[in-house]
């Protein structure tokens, strides 16, 4: 299943809602890590790699990983580019594949960015469950009406098939055939 909120009280209660104590978790925007502890107590017997570019993250996340039981591997990097993408695919090969994707980029602002960096990455790792924290696509999802019913029932778009893997998505210039 896929959930779209914004509220970050709702998002980290959703998160509480969905982990499940040994999953692989992979989460994109964990900024200096509040969130990823909440993952960490929720799936103590899981793996979290947490991903982000701003600069205060490292530090922080030094910390977090001396602290928290779970193993945790923190990339700061942007999660846009091709080069991410690949390297976090192979780990989470290694280790069984991705339960949940977390996605918390910009919080209100930028909902193409994170659509598409959902896309992309849900479809490449196709998680069970998907929860992106963005206020402009949850407007949208609340603005907006269909006549026809198109649903997919995991983290992913499966009605998509594959085609939000990067070879298939030649518009964006960020990324590279490689996957």
């Amino acid at each position: 299943m896929i959930s779209v909120v914004y509220d970050i009280k709702v998002y980290r209660q959703v998160l509480k809602d969905i982990i499940k104590e040994d999953d692989v978790v992979v989460e994109l925007g964990c900024h200096v890590g509040n969130s990823t502890r909440i993952i960490a107590q929720m799936a103590p017997k899981g793996r979290i790699i947490a991903l982000d570019k701003s600069p205060e993250s490292p530090e922080k996340f030094e910390k977090i990983i001396a602290e928290e039981e779970t193993p945790i591997e923190f990339l700061n990097c942007d999660v846009r580019l091709h080069e991410t993408l690949e390297e976090v695919t192979r780990k989470v090969d290694e280790m069984g594949g991705c339960d949940v994707l977390s996605v918390d980029l910009g919080g209100g602002y930028h909902p193409d960015t994170t659509f598409k960096v959902f896309f992309i990455w849900s479809s490449t790792l196709k998680p069970r469950n998907t929860i992106i924290r963005n206020r402009g696509l949850l407007d949208f999802i609340h603005s907006s009406s269909s006549s026809e019913v198109i649903r997919s029932e995991n983290g992913w778009l499966e009605s998509c098939g594959d085609d939000g893997i990067p070879p298939r998505l030649k518009e964006l210039k960020l990324w590279s055939p490689k996957l």
